[in-house]
């Protein structure tokens, strides 16, 4: 089934069905006015939801309406938890690659992760409110689940069982604000403002076939000021699937119910071409990496991260050729509708 959260003047939205071509929906009011309470009552609840979705697919709900992305929230507004990994360590090795640094070992066994804000989420039309351009703007197109409740000490195969829905995300960065960040040894927190969710969130029968061992072998698109410059696939090279990112954070904690995991960057591996020259036909999914390839194919990046006024739409399709989730369609801006000069020293 398809789940969405509508605006309705509240924090956390009204939720509503939605049919599987994203036409229609139907208020969830009879069952559940929130997804929160769905997910602590997945057992009772999922059930009642799914037969108000068969019945809005088959024709039978008598008061279904059309269906608005621009009027969603995220599916969870807000959450108890939002950890988001590194799991395509292909976007680690770009980036090591271009400052001539190598992948510690251990990055191979051990997940990358951080726990981002989860009191205020994006929906997936509203706008990245940023306060400068000189922050370094970008998008970071992912894969995201929401879990019902893990127990700690989990495996990697318990873990999967734990995946409630799927969803895309837009994890905003501010490139320029990391370095300074990071080099106080405690992680991100203001480059990472205010995240994106897609308009819907799926339950695992919708991927399908697509959904193998954890990971989703579909397409995700990335369309940046009306160009497509990503088409990644984000499958394959997936090193870490959902179930082990899952358990690298109940290593030490339980997982409850509500907690959205995200991917991180999907990112593909380059393939030798002519010459022994490296190339990536599928593209990227955030800017960073297109600079690091730059990097180190040219020396230097050339691409510049997103001004005001830039767009970023992030979509997949199903097997059936679909959209899935719904897209992502953000535009870039300031909070007084114009460029803002900040003090922020750019970075390569």
């Amino acid at each position: 089934m398809k789940l969405a959260t509508l605006k309705d003047g509240s924090r956390d939205g009204q939720l509503v069905v939605v049919s599987r071509d994203l036409t229609l929906a139907h208020y969830a009011t009879g069952i559940a006015s929130r997804l929160q309470q769905v997910l602590d009552d997945w057992g009772f609840m999922a059930p009642q939801l799914q037969d108000l979705y068969d019945g809005l697919n088959n024709g039978r709900a008598r008061h279904a309406f059309p269906f608005d992305a621009k009027q969603c929230m995220a599916p969870l507004p807000r959450a108890y938890q939002w950890a988001d990994g590194s799991a395509y360590l292909n976007h680690v090795e770009l980036v090591r690659k271009a400052r001539n640094a190598e992948v510690p070992e251990s990055f191979y066994s051990d997940p990358l992760m951080y726990q981002g804000g989860s009191d205020d989420f994006l929906g997936p039309t509203d706008d990245v409110m940023v306060p400068s351009e000189a922050m370094g703007i970008d998008f970071e197109a992912e894969i995201a689940v929401v879990t019902g409740d893990v127990k700690m000490g989990a495996s990697p195969e318990q873990a999967l069982d734990g995946i409630r829905l799927v969803m895309l995300a837009n994890d905003v960065s501010l490139r320029n604000l990391i370095p300074a960040e990071l080099a106080k040894g405690f992680g991100f927190f203001q480059s990472k403002p205010a995240t994106a969710f897609s308009p819907v969130a799926v339950t695992l029968d919708e991927i399908g076939e697509a959904w193998q061992e954890g990971r989703v072998h579909l397409t995700l698109q990335s369309t940046w000021n009306g160009r497509k410059v990503g088409m990644c696939d984000a499958g394959d090279d997936m090193t870490f699937h959902f179930g082990q990112l899952i358990a690298h954070i109940a290593k030490t904690r339980n997982v409850r119910a509500g907690s959205i995991v995200g991917s991180g960057t999907v990112s593909n591996k380059g393939v030798e071409g002519a010459g022994g020259r490296m190339d990536w036909p599928k593209g990227y999914s955030c800017i960073a990496e297109k600079r690091c390839i730059e990097t180190i194919k040219d020396g230097a990046p050339a691409t510049e991260f997103m001004k005001f006024g830039d767009t970023i739409r992030i979509e997949m399709k199903g097997l059936d050729g679909r959209s899935l989730f719904g897209a992502i369609e953000q535009e870039i801006v300031s909070p007084a509708g114009r460029a803002v000069a900040a003090e922020v020293p750019a970075v390569s």
